[in-house]
């Protein structure tokens, strides 16, 4: 699998894997995110890939977990791998996942080169979820998750998340 190709899923598993969510933030499913690249069901077992967001993410155990859960509820087995190539991109978070994450007040991620300007302060690109204004700043590179920065707006004076672009 490239990092380009879609996902494999298989269309009527989406409304449960759209019940299971991101435990680090709740507004997204794990479709939102882009962690499952395929979910098939071959002789009654559904079989997902699951990649981490980073190698090592304490969340992935959590959601394999939940994953087992809902579809238990359905009455089907799940196997859950994990894969770590191609390393998961935050190019893989769908549209709606992105809107979500504003709308929760974390600022969705921009592009590598602008990301690397952001982090190291040289440029205000930033959009504050809350009041949409980009006079903002850099407060720390770690924010409430090893994912995220923690910005404060300078307008509206409120610190929010913002998600790093990983690619």
């Amino acid at each position: 699998m490239t990092l380009t190709e879609k996902p494999n899923i298989q269309q009527d598993l989406v409304p449960v894997l759209k019940t299971v969510s991101d435990p680090e933030i709740p507004v997204l499913s794990v479709l939102d995110l882009g962690v499952i690249r395929e979910a098939i069901e071959e002789n009654g077992i559904v079989h997902i890939k699951l990649t981490p967001t980073y190698s090592g993410c304490p969340a992935m155990d959590v959601i394999g977990d939940d994953l087992k859960a809902a579809f238990s509820e359905i009455g089907k087995k799940v196997e859950v791998e994990l894969i770590l190539s191609p390393a998961w991109s935050t190019d893989w978070i769908s549209e709606e996942g992105l809107q979500k994450m504003e709308e929760y007040g974390i600022a969705r991620p921009l592009s590598e080169t602008a990301d690397k300007d952001v982090l190291l302060g040289e440029k205000k690109l930033v959009k504050c979820p809350q009041c949409g204004s980009t006079n903002t700043h850099l407060v720390s590179q770690f924010g409430s998750t090893a994912c995220k920065a923690l910005f404060k707006c300078d307008d509206c004076q409120e610190p929010f998340d913002y998600f790093k672009c990983l690619k």
